[in-house]
């Protein structure tokens, strides 16, 4: 018998990034709120998507719940890559993120990449 469990395997190769979007005020809140319809409908339709959901909170409404499972690590970053650069990315660059990444290495906190200034 193997010692080796495939769907730990499997898992491994995905890469798990959970935690929350912190608006500063509810009109911030509200411009997020606004702007992530297109960005999540993007997101979703990216090459190794496996699941995307941001949810406001009731209980705190400038605080989102962010939970995104890509099939890759190639994935992932070609993810956070394109959104960087997107009118979601530059709008909401300056937003504080409280995110943690789980793959294959082990669980981390995650800061994504900020929009290049033109």
């Amino acid at each position: 018998m193997s010692d080796i469990n495939p769907v730990h395997s499997l898992l491994q190769s995905y890469v798990v990034l959970t935690g929350f979007l912190i608006c500063r005020s509810l009109e911030e809140a509200d411009r997020v709120a606004a702007l992530l319809p297109e960005h999540i409908r993007l997101t979703r339709a990216e090459p190794g998507c496996l699941a995307f959901e941001v949810i406001r909170s009731m209980a705190d409404p400038v605080r989102f719940a962010v939970r995104e499972i890509y099939a890759a690590s190639a994935d992932f970053t070609a993810h956070h890559e394109r959104a960087a650069q997107s009118l979601w990315g530059r709008s909401t660059k300056s937003i504080p993120r409280d995110y943690m990444l789980t793959d294959g290495h082990g669980q981390r906190r995650y800061v994504p990449p900020t929009p290049e200034e033109d």
